[in-house]
């Protein structure tokens, strides 16, 4: 669900979009990454899992997983990363503000 949203990278010369929400499986196996402390791990599974294109499609299969944790600039992952998992977080707290 959702709608999608984007983020322009420009490192990666390309908008990436991702939606507000993401079904719990998804957001299980990043939480127990972070619980092993596999910090950026999870950030790395955090977009190969919800980084979509504009049709709502994976831009990244788990293949990438490897590339993007040895090869990305680690500030893009972690900006990229941010704002897809804040997403939910930037909703909550808009709708607290309007009311």
């Amino acid at each position: 669900g959702g709608e999608l949203k984007k983020i322009h990278c420009e490192e990666w010369d390309c908008d990436i979009y991702y939606r507000t929400t993401y079904p719990l499986k998804d957001e299980a196996k990043i939480m127990q990454l972070t619980t092993e402390g596999k910090a950026v791990e999870a950030l790395v599974e955090s977009i190969v899992t919800k980084a979509r294109d504009k049709d709502g499609k994976r831009m990244f299969m788990d293949a990438d997983k490897v590339k993007l944790m040895n090869e990305a600039d680690p500030n893009v992952v972690i900006r990229v990363a941010s704002a897809i998992n804040n997403a939910k977080l930037t909703e909550s707290q808009e709708s607290i503000a309007k009311e």
